[in-house]
């Protein structure tokens, strides 16, 4: 199956490129991350709500806001591990028969990000949330096709993680460092789009290498054509 995108607009946050300029100047293998990385700003969010946020919703909404979905937009919010380092602080707490907070509690589900851009920007728009591993991203973007094919109003599509608790690091494979990036998708094609991709679910070839997600945000940035394997899939980035 082959499927294809216009990518609308786009945006991402990570500790060491923090908006979509930064991005041009990412290179592989990273450095390591520096503890005194500033996290986002969300200026858009009164300071009341903005601190109870965890780390991970914060990262989200940065690239989400980035992306500037269109009013009343529907939404795909996808992570592998969601809100784990909230939901073992608070496992921590009854462990040490503490009392549990209830805004800790309350947004400790995997749809946290998805439910706090909800209220933020008033939209009403359909959500889903998506957990399915590695493959988080790429279910995501066949969840994103499904819509479109439904109703071919653009779809905003958000991935994010972040680093598990050390309890945990022996069975994990992925992410080393903090990383969100979300997409505006569509299927309509218009002189709006800043680049198509094609993601060909069944590709033969075995040759092409194995994309980084910043290899991607980079190729974005520098609105640079790109083909390789991401989550079993061959993604191409290329420009009209």
């Amino acid at each position: 199956m082959r499927l294809t995108f216009d990518i609308i607009s786009w945006g991402a946050w990570s500790p060491l490129y923090q908006e979509a300029l930064d991005w041009q100047h990412w290179q592989a293998p990273l450095t390591a991350v520096p503890s005194s990385t500033r996290p986002p700003d969300l200026q858009q969010i009164p300071a009341n709500q903005r601190r109870r946020l965890s780390p991970l919703t914060k990262i989200i909404l940065a690239a989400t806001f980035q992306a500037n979905p269109p009013a009343q937009c529907r939404s795909i919010f996808a992570s592998q591990h969601g809100e784990i380092n909230r939901t073992m602080s608070l496992l921590s707490d009854i462990t040490n028969a503490q009392s549990l907070s209830p805004t800790s509690f309350s947004q400790s589900v995997h749809n946290t990000a998805s439910g706090m851009f909800s209220i933020l920007t008033k939209n009403k728009a359909a959500s889903t949330a998506i957990a399915a591993g590695t493959e988080s991203l790429s279910q995501a973007v066949i969840e994103s096709y499904v819509q479109l094919h439904e109703n071919p109003e653009p779809i905003l599509l958000v991935y994010g993680d972040e680093p598990v608790p050390s309890i945990f690091q022996r069975f994990n494979t992925q992410p080393e460092w903090p990383i969100a990036m979300a997409f505006v998708l569509s299927q309509q094609s218009t002189n709006t789009h800043l680049a198509k991709l094609t993601i060909d679910t069944n590709y033969q070839t075995k040759t092409e290498k194995h994309l980084k997600f910043g290899e991607i945000l980079h190729a974005l940035a520098c609105q640079s054509s790109l083909s390789g394997i991401m989550n079993n899939q061959l993604w191409t980035l290329h420009y009209d």
